[in-house]
């Protein structure tokens, strides 16, 4: 369900310079913060940079990832 929230011009201008650094609409950026605080706040003992490295990864779509693979075995 969509909805209109209204919020802080400054919020907006954070939002609109975030998401495009970070290749995701306005909207988007402010419900990726709004998830990321309400995972911290769901977990206040664990770092907020793991919390986001978390999210961020679940958003990744998993096709379009590399498969990494090592050069030759360890050891050589």
């Amino acid at each position: 369900m969509r909805s209109a929230v209204r919020v802080s011009d400054d919020l907006y201008e954070a939002a609109r310079r975030a998401a495009k650094a970070e290749f995701r609409s306005i909207p988007q950026q402010v419900e990726f913060w709004a998830r990321l605080g309400r995972a911290a706040y769901d977990n206040p003992d664990l770092p907020i940079d793991f919390v986001r490295d978390i999210l961020t990864s679940k958003m990744t779509d998993v096709d379009a990832a590399e498969l990494f693979v090592p050069e030759g075995k360890p050891g050589d």
